[in-house]
């Protein structure tokens, strides 16, 4: 969901198995008589067939994240980049007790992710922020300084690459002890690793910045996990709060 124009190669790593496998498991682990199943299938088609680009987390990913969510007890939640809310309904199908703050920059794309979250019946446990993560955080800041708000257990950093390291920073310092936090497509193909293509790619740069800074930063512990699906070769890197 970056706005930057990326200039890496375009490489597509896929494998018809690990699409295969994909479509053999998750039919079986969250079928139709699942709760929110019709809201997750709408969520996805109502966004493509309004036109956003189809680079929402795949499906096993998004039951990945509520999982977490589970986990952890989660109940106040952040999430930078809201697209079609594909993610963020996911995360909000878990638990009546979680509460969804949700950031989008584009006002057209905010207004399909409202209507996604409005069919799924969870306008009440999830508030999109519109406008730049950097201009909407300030406001958070002061809501949570203020008590009008809750610091976060777990937060899902999903929007410009660029930015990565300055989204976490402040995500960092709104995080309870032993929160999670994660940020997505960090791999990129692999690209991470590549050096020289980031002193060209700003999108390459920022997801080597961050992966840089939440090492030096003792306030957490990390890793960075890849993943393989029918969405390409990508990754996560996800943290806890020490």
């Amino acid at each position: 969901m970056s706005s930057t124009k990326e200039t890496t190669p375009s490489i597509t790593e896929q494998d018809d198995r690990w699409t295969a496998v994909n479509h053999f498991q998750f039919p079986h682990l969250f079928p139709p008589s699942r709760p929110y199943h019709a809201a997750i299938e709408h969520a996805f088609k109502n966004s493509i067939d309004k036109g956003l680009e189809d680079i929402s987390v795949a499906p096993s990913q998004g039951k990945f994240l509520a999982i977490q969510c589970q986990i952890i007890g989660a109940k106040h939640v952040l999430e930078i980049g809201t697209l079609g809310a594909y993610s963020t309904i996911w995360m909000a199908s878990v638990s009546p007790d979680i509460r969804i703050t949700t950031i989008e920059i584009d006002p057209h794309i905010a207004e399909i992710a409202r209507e996604n979250i409005s069919f799924a019946g969870l306008d009440d446990r999830i508030e999109v922020f519109v406008g730049a993560a950097l201009d909407v955080l300030p406001q958070l800041d002061a809501e949570i300084e203020q008590g009008k708000r809750e610091k976060y257990d777990f937060s899902f950093i999903d929007a410009d690459k660029e930015n990565a390291l300055p989204y976490f920073k402040w995500v960092v310092e709104h995080t309870v002890k032993k929160g999670v936090i994660y940020i997505d497509n960090i791999v990129r193909k692999g690209l991470l690793a590549n050096a020289e293509l980031a002193k060209t790619d700003p999108i390459v740069q920022g997801i080597r910045m961050a992966v840089e800074g939440v090492g030096k930063d003792d306030r957490v512990d990390a890793v960075v996990l890849q993943t393989v699906g029918e969405k390409n070769y990508d990754g996560f890197l996800m943290a806890m709060v020490m």
